[in-house]
């Protein structure tokens, strides 16, 4: 079979190491009963391993030249790969619409924009695994007073409990990448459903990280504008950095409350 070549543009990193494809292909193990959906394939790394679990396995992947080989090295597979944008999916259509677990050694200039389809389709991706950029798996996993913790941890975190598992060593890949790579396992919470309105959630996070160094009582102006008595409340104290889930959850209402009263005297 013909090796394939990494591509560059891709953000493709080939993981060597057949006992840590084995480790990151075991953290799914948490949901036994569920079917897979794997995303960046590539050569089959985590493939040959996922495929032994015997329950449906689904494999998505853009390069032509990864599918190729795919079909060759996974003949029983073939109608089980998938060449698209994972991105462009509708992931409702995989599994007949049942849950499934998501898992990849996830192209590094992408994870951040997969994991937010994850967010879109969270109430059928119940647990999500896989490696990504170190750096972005401890953005994830960062608690309120981390320089790390931002945006991503929060979007996240609000819907999933999200677990550091391992890191894995740049000379475990071909090409080594310039960076450190790391192992998560994101596994839904509870929640069925925010206790604010989650579109102005999302851009009361995103206005007051925008400018992260100042206090919410200066970052969150944009929304609030700038004589809003709400920011004497003391909590407009503290940077965005400092706020837990839950604290923008309770923001959030406050928001939208004074929006609403704002409206109503327009």
């Amino acid at each position: 079979m013909k090796v394939v070549r990494p591509k560059k543009f891709l953000g493709q990193h080939f993981l060597k190491n057949l006992e840590i494809a084995k480790k990151i292909a075991d953290t799914i193990d948490c949901y036994p009963d569920l079917p897979i959906l794997e995303v960046g394939p590539g050569m089959g790394m985590l493939t040959q391993f996922l495929i032994k679990k015997d329950r449906p396995l689904n494999v998505v992947e853009l390069d032509f030249e990864s599918v190729a080989y795919l079909h060759e090295a996974f003949p029983t597979l073939s109608e089980h790969i998938i060449e698209k944008d994972f991105l462009k999916m509708d992931l409702d259509s995989l599994f007949s619409g049942a849950p499934f677990v998501l898992i990849g050694n996830y192209p590094y200039n992408i994870s951040s924009q997969i994991f937010f389809k994850m967010l879109d389709y969270k109430n059928i991706i119940p647990c999500c695994t896989g490696m990504i950029q170190k750096e972005v798996a401890e953005r994830i996993a960062s608690k309120p007073g981390n320089k790390a913790y931002g945006i991503l941890s929060i979007l996240i975190q609000a819907w999933y409990d999200v677990e550091y598992l391992f890191t894995v060593d740049s000379i475990e890949f071909n090409p080594p990448p310039k960076v450190q790579s790391a192992v998560i396992r994101m596994t839904r919470n509870k929640k069925k459903k925010m206790e604010c309105d989650e579109k102005l959630f999302k851009q009361v996070v995103k206005t007051t990280f925008n400018q992260r160094r100042k206090t919410l009582r200066n970052s969150i102006k944009p929304i609030l504008g700038s004589e809003c008595p709400l920011t004497k409340n003391e909590l407009f104290n503290k940077r965005p950095e400092q706020l837990s889930v839950n604290d923008f959850i309770a923001l959030t209402n406050d928001v939208a409350f004074f929006l609403a009263q704002t409206n109503d005297h327009q």
